[in-house]
């Protein structure tokens, strides 16, 4: 269960695990009133207000004139204050007046201040409101913003606008300076001044700009800064790797006492004190009745794991709960539990705690089980080499049954047993013991233990309509995840997620509305989803004849790595497979004329099959495609393309129909 300390987290599941005993504040939407403190703002020159282009950055429909970050790291009013300016430069330019600023739980947003100014000079002020909204930026990125938009933006108008992050109290986390942008930078400064009673040092993983120099500390007042100019736009590119491992930035990272220079031992020391912590949170003396009240003298050794997964995940985790605030916590008089006897006592605890319960209720039941800690690829890949503990950032049990080694994490909320979630697979991680531990990775599971199948049952109506019902059914990961983006919202969102999901699959406007009330909570069974569906003119008329699509489920595939070249590797979250079994019923009369050709595609990697057939006055159509991917390198893109442009075809094939009589005469 993931352990967080760091900053290194952009969507929903990466910003789910929360720092043990942090207190969160609530954020609300604000009012903003119009700047009095007009020195705040750096004076523009006329070259900028007069700029309609720029070489460095030919076609760009804005850039970044000037960024500044200035970010103070303490125990006691840490913060980060953000100062930009944008230049707008065409008319698809002007949408970068649609201002978000992404946050996570542990911080505030203030200071929000914004200004147009206008070519000739003159300057129109924010005054507007700024709101709280959740962004979907991708498949695997949910995220909260404060969103709002400049006035009267025009080309060759200057954006500029400042906000602060204010940082909960005792929090002191890694920090970062991300340096690349969604647009070119013309200058950029960033400053940090580190906490006082810490060690600090940094990296820069990605390398940095051409021509950019290091960051140094001045002697005088430790602060760190570096200035760096002509930095190129980040371009996105879908499914590659997390972006924080492909942008120029500059990691921090601290320690309690002075950095150690040998790898290896700062891994050993490490290991060492972490096994400490996991056993003492473990190991209570108490654990001894709680097993018995959980398991049987009889039970074989899995099911005894089992059953104390189960109860593990019966305990109410706070790491996935709305931000919890300090009123609260003193209103319920909550106490935060600090073993794994006071999890048990009071029903709760948070998720890297409820992992060690079950390490210490494995081990009381007489099991072979051994705290591990890995590294989440969720925002960026580990390296050893960095020695940064922090990114070891997830805990997790390795039990051995029948001499084979298992991974259990029942703190991360909707992983189903022997599973884990997806960003704990193919990791590398420390199994911790009292001499340091050794290095071991966790496997990649196999595209078939995590599915989605699509039954249909439709109906063909004379006007070339479909309609009837679907059920969906989300297996292993693809329910982890489903669940974990909606855990905490309500009955309405999440109705509308699961519509927007089949809509989305769905290449025609359909009419879609579930029916059901799929179990969003829990980990034993897949998540199914009914509903009640309608696709109008799905069938055209060809003279005497019908053509009937037989891609029904393919939007997600439509438009799937459709240009010529590669930047960076392909990167899958998880390995999957999606299974459709599709019948309907024909009109009175009608008849099957011809049928598509059966398909069976198999490039190792990935798989797609379709056939065709039926009954009198019925078809039948069955469609697989699985993706056993985990990172494909740019070289090798050019096949993959080539798969999902052999499967787009594939999926435009028709069933001829033969109308019935009646409209035969029509």
């Amino acid at each position: 269960m993931t352990d967080t300390h760091s900053l290194r987290r952009i969507y929903s599941s990466r910003w789910l695990y929360r720092t043990l005993g942090t207190i969160l504040l609530a954020l609300a939407a604000i009012t903003l009133a119009p700047r009095t403190d007009a020195d705040d703002w750096l004076p523009v020159s006329p070259e900028d207000l007069k700029m309609t282009s720029d070489p460095k950055a030919p076609g760009a429909p804005a850039i970044f004139l000037y960024r500044e970050v200035d970010r103070t790291d303490a125990r006691y009013g840490g913060n980060e204050r953000n100062y930009v300016r944008v230049k707008i430069l065409t008319e698809a330019g002007r949408e970068y007046a649609n201002i978000e600023i992404p946050y996570q739980d542990h911080m505030n947003i203030s200071s929000i201040h914004a200004r147009t100014i206008h070519p000739d000079g003159s300057i129109v002020n924010f005054d507007g409101q700024v709101f709280k909204t959740a962004v979907q930026k991708k498949r695997d990125s949910k995220y909260q913003v404060k969103s709002f938009t400049v006035p009267d933006v025009q080309i060759g108008s200057i954006i500029e606008y400042r906000y602060t992050y204010d940082f909960d109290n005792f929090l002191v986390f890694n920090s970062q300076w991300i340096l690349s942008a969604p647009l070119f930078t013309k200058k950029a400064l960033f400053t940090l001044v580190p906490d006082k009673n810490l060690a600090v040092q940094w990296n820069w993983p990605a390398g940095l700009p051409e021509g950019a120099p290091k960051p140094i500390q001045d002697p005088i007042d430790s602060k760190v800064h570096m200035t760096a100019e002509n930095i190129p736009a980040f371009q996105e590119e879908e499914y590659m790797p997390p972006e924080n491992e492909l942008k120029f930035r500059v990691n921090f990272v601290y320690a309690q006492e002075n950095f150690e220079s040998d790898q290896n031992k700062y891994w050993k020391n490490f290991g060492k004190k972490k096994f400490g912590e996991a056993e003492a949170f473990a190991k209570r003396k108490s654990l001894s009745d709680a097993v018995a009240s959980i398991v049987s003298p009889s039970d074989t050794p899995e099911v005894k794991l089992r059953k104390i997964y189960d109860r593990c995940q019966e305990i109410r985790n706070l790491s996935y709960e709305h931000a919890i605030s300090t009123q609260e916590v003193k209103h319920d008089k909550m106490k935060l539990p600090e073993n794994a006897e006071e999890v048990l006592k009071l029903g709760y605890g948070y998720g890297a705690q409820i992992t060690w319960v079950f390490l210490g209720l494995a081990q009381a039941a007489g099991l072979d089980a051994r705290p591990a800690l890995v590294a989440s690829r969720s925002s960026h890949f580990f390296n050893p080499v960095r020695m940064d503990s922090h990114e070891l950032e997830s805990n997790l049990v390795l039990v051995k049954l029948d001499g084979k080694d298992g991974y259990y994490d029942p703190g991360a909320a909707f992983t189903p047993f022997g599973q884990l979630p997806w960003f704990e697979t193919n990791v590398s991680g420390r199994l911790l013991d009292k001499d340091g531990g050794t290095w071991f990775e966790t496997p990649l599971p196999p595209s078939d233990m995590s599915r989605v199948s699509r039954s249909a049952k439709f109906k063909l109506n004379d006007d070339g309509s479909l309609e009837g019902t679907v059920a969906l059914t989300y297996t292993g990961m693809e329910a982890q995840f489903f669940r974990l983006q909606e855990r905490n919202a309500d009955d309405a969102a999440r109705k509308l997620a699961a519509e927007e999901r089949l809509k989305n699959s769905i290449p025609a406007a359909a009419e879609i509305e579930l029916k059901n009330a799929p179990d969003w909570k829990g980990s034993k069974t897949p998540l199914v989803a009914e509903f009640e569906v309608k696709i109008p003119g799905w069938m055209t008329n060809a003279g005497k004849r019908a053509m009937l699509p037989t891609g029904f489920f393919c939007g997600n595939e439509k438009h799937l790595f459709e240009h010529a070249t590669r930047t960076y590797p392909v990167y899958y979250t998880f390995p999957f497979s999606v299974a459709d079994d599709i019948r309907i019923t024909l009109p009175d009369g009608w008849k099957v004329e011809s049928f598509p050709k059966a398909i069976n595609q198999d490039i190792k990697a990935a798989a797609y099959t379709f056939s065709a057939d039926g009954a009198p006055g019925a078809l039948h159509l069955q469609r697989t495609m699985r993706a056993d991917i985990f990172l494909v390198p740019a070289d090798k893109y050019p096949i993959l393309r080539a798969f999902y442009q052999f499967l787009r075809t594939s999926d435009d094939q028709q069933v001829v129909l033969s109308p019935g009589a009646a409209m035969a005469g029509k």
